[in-house]
């Protein structure tokens, strides 16, 4: 049995499968003043901007398999049967890691290349730094020479279409048995991992005795009370000189385990506004770092073993709710070279894997910590540590088993720091900026400069493990939550999707380019409203009717959400508050498990075999519940504005 098929859900296909291929369509044709030179110039420009990214995007680009056969079953009328689907098979902890290969590894200005051991070419070449600067400038050039008006056109078309056919799709909805909001897979693409719980949670521990647990109850308890409890003389860190105990930490901050409460943790986002120091603060239990490396870390005295208990919870939780999947950030720093094997011993030993949960890695931007300590020398050190380990599995998996195993549960990388600091150093157009290997300041080096290195390493990588049958990796960093809109120019170019993306309300032409070219938008309105944008002003539902690709993410559930669970929580306070419809919702949720790093048969599983051909084409929606009316209306009004832009090309 293919567990892939929609055609195990049922024994037969209902009528109302059979959705009527027509809707009411808003047509626009051009009227003579259209076709002026300044049309000419911006169109000109836009499709340029996009031929930029092909350029770029592509060695990064992510492949879909070649499907062999179309399972497409016929429409029979009928009485519809449910039938249950088993889930797809997942347990990468079996597999043997194979033998190394004779490739031969070189750093080339910060980028890591790899040649086959018989040849003088190596397997990918990555562009120059030199050349994405002047593709950035052009950009950046090219977004603000001229007006592009098109954006409130197209949010004006979304709401004539939901006038118009809105009755029609919800029909189409209520005519798919067993699927509806809760029963469709939502993917949370933006979640930290050490703030994936909510604060409840991090203090409740479910501990279920045997006979309870026949008795159809259980016990609760807390999760830190329980350690506390449980393992009040387990040596769980080095401070001040000496070991320290579990109670004697506790003591030391004069805290019970009667004390413990929500509020005595403090870690709901308070006071932030614009203040990123103070939100980072909060990821301190009771204001405690003490507290936080021993419970919300995977490198401590303890080989993180409790953050790996809370970990376990979390995602039993997960199965049970079966439809909520998430995309952890766990940190590689790239402070020292031993990093990612610390990591993967954590990850691979508490056996941290499940069908529900995938995981991406996010490089903090702080260099100039580690250079301003000593740590490291430039940033083609910081570079190295960051990379040279993955390629080194990769060459040889047999060397690092456990990184190995780890990788294939890793389906991307993030760059995260705060992006409202002003870049002590710019790049200027015509003056280059240092190699890494030069770049010896104590400061940071820019957010562009950051974008592209850790692209180009990326797509060396990829092509490396393309080549070796291995999984690749995504590029999907925080790009727009503050600061300049040169950093969503950067992304633009160079990134498969990224996270906020709140400042492209403040460039209309970048907007557009971020919309013709489908990139993926995971945007978080609850984290956005603590940090630095009210929820009423969050562009989100503009960009949803506009046609961008945006889903909805919780970012740091423990310092922002109440609820047991933080993204439908997410979800209802947008549609709350946008009066976001069910197909809108729906709609969303797909958004979600494209732009998400799950592999491709379980996006078939969650979506339908052909999810990713564009319109109702690619839709089956008895798997998204999306009717096929609101996915032919988004794709006509896309190829719309593409057909606009080559008509007025000059």
């Amino acid at each position: 049995m293919d567990a892939t098929d929609p055609s195990h859900l049922f024994d037969h296909i209902p009528e109302p499968y059979v959705e009527q291929p027509n809707f009411q369509r808003i047509n626009f044709t051009a009227g003579d003043d259209e076709h002026d030179p300044e049309a000419a110039e911006v169109c000109d420009g836009i499709l340029k901007c996009l031929a930029l990214r092909d350029k770029w995007i592509q060695s990064n680009a992510i492949v879909i398999p070649d499907e062999d056969s179309d399972n497409t079953m016929p429409l029979t009328p009928g009485r519809t049967k449910f039938r249950h689907r088993d889930d797809l098979p997942y347990d990468i902890f079996s597999t043997k890691a194979p033998s190394g290969t004779d490739h031969r590894l070189e750093i080339q200005d910060g980028v890591v290349v790899v040649y086959p051991s018989d040849s003088v070419s190596p397997i990918l070449q990555p562009l120059s730094q030199d050349e994405f600067y002047d593709d950035w400038f052009e950009v950046k050039r090219i977004i603000n020479s001229g007006p592009v008006k098109r954006l409130q056109l197209l949010e004006s078309r979304f709401n004539l279409h939901v006038l118009l056919n809105g009755d029609r799709e919800l029909v189409s909805q209520k005519a798919v048995p067993h699927r509806d909001f809760y029963n469709i897979r939502k993917v949370d693409t933006h979640i930290h991992h050490s703030a994936c719980m909510n604060q409840k949670h991090l203090l409740r521990y479910e501990s279920i005795v045997d006979l309870r647990r026949w008795m159809g109850c259980s016990l609760y308890d807390r999760f830190i009370k329980s350690k506390l409890k449980s393992n009040p003389g387990e040596i769980v860190i080095f401070r001040d000189g000496r070991f320290m105990t579990l109670s004697e930490v506790f003591r030391s901050l004069n805290l019970t385990a009667y004390d413990l409460s929500v509020d005595t943790l403090d870690m709901h986002a308070s006071n932030t506004f614009h203040r990123f120091d103070r939100f980072n603060l909060k990821y301190n239990p009771a204001g405690q770092s003490r507290l936080r490396e021993i419970f919300l870390k995977t490198d401590n005295l303890i080989a993180g073993r409790y953050l790996a208990d809370i970990t376990k919870e979390v995602m039993s939780d997960l199965q049970q709710s079966k439809y909520q999947l998430v995309e952890w950030r766990l940190s590689i720093y790239g402070r020292k070279h031993s990093e990612w094997d610390k990591l993967a011993r954590w990850f691979y030993v508490n056996r941290l894997a499940s069908p529900h949960v995938r995981w991406m890695i996010q490089i903090p931007r702080l260099f100039f910590l580690y250079k301003k300590s000593g740590d490291i020398d430039n940033f083609e050190h910081m570079i190295q540590n960051i990379f040279l380990p993955l390629f080194e599995v990769t060459k040889d998996p047999s060397s690092n088993p456990q990184l190995h195993t780890f990788l294939q549960a890793v389906i991307g990388f993030d760059c995260v720091d705060d992006e409202s600091k002003t870049d002590p150093i710019r790049a200027e157009r015509g003056k280059p900026l240092p190699r890494p290997a030069d770049w010896t300041y104590e400061s940071n080096p820019p957010y562009d400069y950051w974008c592209y290195y850790l692209y180009a390493n990326l797509a060396t990588l990829n092509a490396f493990r393309r080549a070796k049958g291995f999984s690749t990796f995504t590029f999907r960093p925080h790009a727009g939550e503050a600061g300049d809109t040169d950093h969503l120019a950067a992304t633009f170019l160079c990134a498969n999707a990224i996270n906020h993306g709140i400042t492209l309300r403040k460039s209309v032409a970048l907007q557009y380019l971020y919309y013709l070219a489908q990139i993926g938008i995971a945007m978080s309105p609850l984290s956005n409203n603590k940090l630095f944008l009210d929820f009423q002003r969050n562009p989100f539902p503009q960009y949803f009717a506009r046609g961008l690709n945006v889903s909805l993410s919780t970012d740091d559930p423990v310092m922002l959400h109440y609820t047991k669970d933080p993204l439908l929580e997410e979800y209802s306070v947008a549609a709350q508050v946008w009066k976001l419809s069910g197909t809108d919702i729906c709609e969303i949720a797909r958004n979600s498990v494209l732009q998400s790093g799950f592999e491709h048969p379980f996006k078939q599983h969650f979506l339908g075999k052909k999810y990713y051909v564009p319109g109702a084409a690619g839709n089956d929606i008895r798997m998204s519940n999306v009717p096929n009316i609101r996915l032919d209306y988004r794709h006509e009004t896309l190829t719309s504005e593409l057909a606009c832009l080559q008509h007025h090309h000059g």
